[in-house]
């Protein structure tokens, strides 16, 4: 439990001294829908986790990883408009 409440405050501080890129920066773009179980690239669209490698399931719609842009609908994969809806009719 100390060690990830001292990794959480490490990445609190990285990400308020503006080190870290937007997530489009660089060309990139979230896909979601395409992570294997494991292999996601941060938090869920559920709130469950906000970390990386949390996924549990493969291709989980709420799950993202950063893809090149334009390449994501080519991976088989959604935008976050896209898979916000996907997620929202699932839970009724």
């Amino acid at each position: 439990m100390n060690k990830q409440l001292v990794a959480s405050a490490a990445l609190a501080a990285v990400m308020a001294s503006g080190v870290m890129a937007p997530a489009h920066a660089g060309g990139k773009e979230k896909c979601y829908g395409i992570a294997e179980a494991g292999q996601n690239d941060c938090a869920n669209l559920a709130g469950t986790h906000s970390c990386a490698g949390q996924s549990t399931v493969d291709n989980d719609p709420g799950e993202w990883k950063l893809v090149a842009k334009g390449t994501c609908n080519d991976l088989g994969g959604m935008l976050k408009a896209e898979a916000k809806q996907k997620y929202q009719q699932a839970r009724g």
